[in-house]
């Protein structure tokens, strides 16, 4: 059965999410305002952009807290970059709290500016030569209790699963290769 997943539509490259999860299969709409929380859906993705500018329309929107209460449910979530920062515990360098359903540290802009964003391949989960491009990316300094490690660059975790939750400091939706997206619908949505 075909799985619906909803995009947080707010900023950042949501359409290019949208893009990808089609390539495997899904079926996808944006969530924009509190209406299209009423639309039953099998999982979310939490895109890039600037987290403290989703985390505000989050609230001006009055999404943030029935998306908080679905993600402590064990909604199925996909987030990159920001999507990566609104789902941590802490922020090293910023008193925000966003999600906080995450158990991970993060540091925001921590691979440099826009300038200093780079592309590399790695290793996510069991795949080899994944793709990854990393974009005035966070990093997570730290992971905690029932957090495992799916990806590594330079010794520091990249992504980052807990329960149905899975964060990445970097941008899939940006390359060619729809694996990871593969992965979650299969191992993480659909719990093969």
């Amino acid at each position: 059965m075909k799985k619906r997943v909803a995009v947080l539509a707010l900023q950042g490259d949501f359409a290019e999410h949208e893009d990808s999860l089609r390539k495997c299969g899904a079926e996808t709409f944006q969530i924009r305002q509190k209406a299209d929380l009423e639309q039953q859906f099998d999982a979310l993705v939490i895109p890039g952009g600037e987290s403290t500018v989703i985390g505000k329309l989050l609230r001006e929107l009055d999404l943030f807290a029935p998306l908080q209460e679905k993600i402590r449910n064990g909604l199925p979530v996909l987030a990159t970059c920001a999507g990566l920062i609104l789902l941590a515990d802490k922020i090293e360098n910023d008193s925000k709290e966003h999600f906080r359903t995450l158990n991970v540290t993060v540091k925001r802009n921590a691979y440099g500016r826009q300038l200093g964003s780079f592309c590399t391949t790695g290793k996510f989960a069991d795949m080899e030569n994944v793709p990854m491009s990393f974009i005035r990316a966070p990093s997570i300094e730290s992971a905690g209790t029932g957090v495992t490690v799916l990806s590594e660059f330079n010794g520091k975790a990249t992504a980052v699963m807990q329960g149905k939750q899975v964060a990445l400091a970097y941008h899939p939706e940006l390359l060619e290769d729809c694996r990871i997206y593969q992965w979650f619908l299969d191992c993480i949505v659909s719990g093969k």
